[in-house]
C-alpha cells in the first residue's frame, strides 16, 4: 500500500521511550570489574567450551552422571560441565606442550547443574541451574625470573593471597576438606560469612601424572554470585600515638589449625590490639612430638593516649 501511495505518506511521529539513569549498587562488583581485578594479578583470561570430555567430569568433578548432549560437535565433547577445573587443566596442558614454563589463567563462565527445584523461565531451563563461577590456575614459578630473588614454585598460599585480595575487604576462611580434583592434604573449602562458596588447592598427584603435567598447579573455583557483593571499606581512625610490638611463642597440638587460633583471638582481643599474626612455626628440639610452636607478633596501639608498659602487658 505504502509503495503505491509513496513513503512520504508514512507518519513521522517519533517513538517515545523514557530514559532512566540506573546506578548499580556500590558494593556489587560487575563481571568486567572482576575480570580486570584478576587480570591485574597477572592472570590471562580464557574462554572455553561449556561442553567437555566426560572423563573430566568423572575424574576432576566427581560427577558420574553428567548432562549428556544429544548432538555433540565432537565425540569427546559430549557432556555439559559442572566445574571449570577441567577446562583450565586442558589449557595448561596445551601451553605446557608449547614449552610454557609459567602459566596463570582464569575463566569466568557458567556451569550446568541438575536441580529439580529449578523452574522454567526466559533465561532458565526447568530442572537445570546455570550459575556463573570464577576459576583460576597458577603453574610454574611464582614470579618471572629476576636477579633480585631466587625462583620458587607457586604454592597454595600464593593463590590464597590472590583470592583474598579479590574479595577484600570481605574476609574469607579456609577449612580443610577433600575434593576429587585436589591433593587430599593440600586442599580446602572456601567459606565466606559461613557459606560454602568454592574450593582451593593443589591438583591431585594422580591427575598430575595422568594428564602429564610436570609440576602440580594450584587452582581455585568460587561461585560468582557469592563474591560479586563484597561490602564497602570502613574508615578507621589513624592513631597519633606510638605503636608497641610484642612477640609471643606458644605451644599447640599439631592438629590445631592457625585459623582456629586467629578466630579465638579475634573473639577476645581488646580494641587496642590492632594486628595479630603468625610469623614463624617451629618443630624440633625442645618441642615434644605431636606439638608445634607458633610465634605471633602483635601490634598494640591506642587512638586516645600513649599506652604504658603495664597496659601493653
Amino acid at each position: 500500500l505504502f509503495r503505491s501511495m509513496g513513503y512520504p505518506m508514512l507518519p513521522s511521529t517519533a517513538p517515545l521511550a523514557p530514559i532512566v539513569c540506573r546506578t548499580g549498587s556500590e558494593p556489587r562488583q560487575a563481571k568486567d570489574a572482576l575480570r580486570r581485578t584478576v587480570a591485574a594479578r597477572e592472570y590471562f583470561e580464557t574462554i572455553n567450551f561449556s561442553f567437555v570430555e566426560e572423563r573430566w567430569e568423572r575424574e576432576l568433578a566427581g560427577v558420574t552422571n553428567p548432562i549428556q548432549l544429544l548432538n555433540p560437535i565432537a565425540a569427546p565433547l559430549s557432556v555439559m560441565r559442572t566445574s571449570l577445573i577441567g577446562s583450565l587443566v586442558q589449557v595448561l596442558r596445551h601451553n605446557q606442550a608449547r614449552r610454557a614454563t609459567r602459566v596463570r589463567v582464569f575463566e569466568l563462565g557458567r556451569v550446568f547443574l541438575p536441580d529439580a527445584a529449578q523452574a522454567d523461565g526466559p533465561l532458565e531451563v526447568a530442572g537445570l541451574r546455570q550459575p556463573l563461577r570464577l576459576a583460576a590456575l597458577a603453574y610454574g614459578h611464582a614470579w618471572d625470573d629476576q636477579w633480585g630473588a631466587s625462583p620458587r614454585q607457586v604454592d597454595f598460599h600464593d593463590l590464597k593471597g590472590d583470592l583474598e585480595s579479590l574479595l577484600a575487604p570481605a574476609a574469607i576462611r579456609m577449612e580443610a576438606a577433600r575434593h576429587p580434583a585436589l591433593h587430599p592434604g593440600r586442599s580446602a573449602r572456601v567459606l565466606l560469612e559461613g557459606r560454602d562458596i568454592g574450593w582451593i588447592g593443589e591438583l591431585h598427584p594422580r591427575w598430575q601424572q595422568k594428564y602429564e603435567i610436570t609440576e602440580a598447579p594450584v587452582i581455585f573455583e568460587v561461585d560468582l554470585a557469592a563474591i560479586a557483593v563484597t561490602g564497602l571499606p570502613e574508615y578507621v581512625k589513624v592513631s597519633k600515638f606510638p605503636p608497641v610490638y610484642r612477640d609471643v611463642a606458644l605451644i599447640f597440638d599439631e592438629t590445631t589449625s592457625h585459623q582456629v587460633i586467629l578466630e579465638a583471638v579475634q573473639a577476645e582481643k581488646p580494641r587496642t590490639v590492632v594486628e595479630f599474626a603468625v610469623f614463624d612455626i617451629y618443630r624440633g628440639a625442645g618441642v615434644e612430638n605431636g606439638k608445634k610452636s607458633l610465634a605471633f607478633r602483635m601490634l598494640v596501639q591506642d587512638t586516645l593516649k600513649t599506652m604504658t608498659d603495664a597496659e601493653v602487658d
